[in-house]
Order: C-alpha cells, then sequence, then structure tokens
C-alpha cells in the first residue's frame, strides 16, 4: 500500500457502492495509518477525498453514525506528528466538498463534524492541554478554513454549524472543568469571527457563542464544584442567600 498504484486501488474501495468493500477499506486504512510515521499533504488530501465519499456512500442513520465515529478515531491512530495535517486535510476537504452535499446527506455530514471537532479538542484534553504551540498551531488551522473570517469560498453553513457545535464539543471533552483547558486560546477563531466577519448574521452567531453560560465555567474552575455543593445545601433546606455569595445558579444550557 506504499505504491501510489496501491494507494489508488484503496482509495477506489473507500468509494465503493458495497460496504463491505468500503468496510474493508476503512480496515486497511486504519491499519495503514498505524505504520506510516509521515504522510504528505497531497497523499492526506487524497486519503480524505476517498473518506468522503466513504461517507456519502453510507446509508442507514445507524450505519452512518458507526462510520463517523470510525473516521474519528482515526485521531489516536496517526502519528502524533501527523495529527494536525490530518485534521488540516479534513477540514480543506469538507470546505470543498460542502456546498456539494444535498439535503439528503448533509445530516450524516454535520455529524461528521461534530465528532471530528470533539476528536480534535479530545486529541489535546488527553496530554493534559498542555502542548500549548500545538493547540496554537490548530486553532490556527480553524481560523484558516471552517472558522475563517473574511474567505468567501468557505460556506457560511458550515461556519454556522461549527459555532453552533464548539462550546458543545469543548464541554463534552472537559466535563469536570479541571481549570487546564487554555480558554482564550481556544475561543480565539470564534472570536476572530465576531470581529472580522462582514456577514452580520456570522458575527451574531459568533458573539452568541461567545456568550454561552457554560463557558464561565471554566473562567471560574471552582464555580461548578460550588454549584453542587449548593444544590445539596438547597436540599438540606439551608438557605440559599448562605452560599456561593447569594447568586442564584440557573444551570447549564441544553
Amino acid at each position: 500500500m506504499t505504491t501510489t498504484a496501491a494507494n489508488s486501488s484503496f482509495l477506489k474501495q473507500l468509494g465503493s457502492s458495497d460496504k463491505r468493500k468500503r468496510d474493508h477499506a476503512v480496515d486497511s486504512l486504519r491499519n495503514f495509518l498505524q505504520h506510516r510515521n509521515q504522510l504528505d499533504e497531497l497523499e492526506l488530501l487524497k486519503l480524505w477525498k476517498g473518506l468522503f465519499y466513504c461517507m456519502w456512500m453510507s446509508d442507514k442513520p445507524r450505519n452512518q453514525q458507526r462510520l463517523a465515529r470510525d473516521l474519528a478515531g482515526l485521531v489516536d491512530i496517526v502519528h502524533h506528528d501527523t495529527v494536525l495535517p490530518f485534521l488540516d486535510a479534513f477540514w480543506k476537504t469538507m470546505a470543498r466538498e460542502w456546498n456539494g452535499i444535498d439535503v439528503l446527506r448533509m445530516d450524516k455530514f454535520l455529524y461528521l463534524v461534530r465528532v471530528y471537532l470533539q476528536a480534535s479538542f479530545r486529541h489535546f484534553a488527553k496530554a493534559g492541554w498542555k502542548e500549548t504551540s500545538r493547540i496554537d498551531e490548530y486553532m490556527e488551522i480553524l481560523k484558516t478554513t471552517p472558522l475563517n473570517a473574511k474567505n468567501a469560498r468557505i460556506p457560511n453553513g458550515m461556519r454556522y454549524h461549527m459555532l453552533d457545535i464548539y462550546v458543545d464539543e469543548l464541554d463534552r471533552v472537559d466535563e469536570d472543568r479541571e481549570g487546564k483547558l487554555p480558554l482564550e486560546m481556544l475561543l480565539a477563531p470564534v472570536k476572530a469571527l465576531a470581529k472580522d466577519s462582514p456577514t452580520k448574521s456570522v458575527r451574531e452567531r459568533a458573539k452568541m457563542a461567545m456568550e454561552d453560560e457554560r463557558l464561565k465555567d471554566w473562567s471560574n474552575p471552582g464555580g461548578a464544584e460550588e454549584q453542587a455543593n449548593a444544590a445539596e445545601q438547597v436540599e438540606a433546606g439551608e438557605p440559599k442567600e448562605a452560599i456561593g455569595g447569594g447568586e442564584e445558579w440557573s444551570g447549564f444550557d441544553d
């Protein structure tokens, strides 16, 4: 599979109309990625074109969701130095193909984007959010492609979806609010959209994401624990005003 001819055959199987062939191709890809330390941009873009059409051909919601999660799992398999180029190729592929996705197929690609954003955040969370230079590099990838403020070639539909799910996926990855998450750095692409997008609706959507109540928990890492303690004391019949300075917590947004 290291030759050009082998890769070409492999990519064709990813887009096969036969589910068994597609599944076999994904399994082969997983093995391939585990044994490759380096992949150049052209190779990664070719792989992602094949994976895009693998998702395109997938039918039935359960199969589509399983495939999306399997593809997101590839982030954990690729060599550490290849993770960011791999993610970059994913976002470039999605931006390039977005406007060609018909309404019947859009839901599965929205889900794929969601699980990929989560997988990318989880990659950094596993290292305790300590790899700040790599996080900053990834934020530049997001600023350049899916959350690009000014490039007219990036579909607004992709921007809207990213803004809708951005805090959701941070929330899922860092539910415990351990205080290690570099929030300002992670929100930089959203802030740039809120400030620099020439489209009013995009700016407003970005501002809404920045105003999400859950972001306050990261700004105040002890807040979630204080809120839990407050709830326990209220249930025990103690006055709420005596807890947490008298401020009432309204809970997380759904």
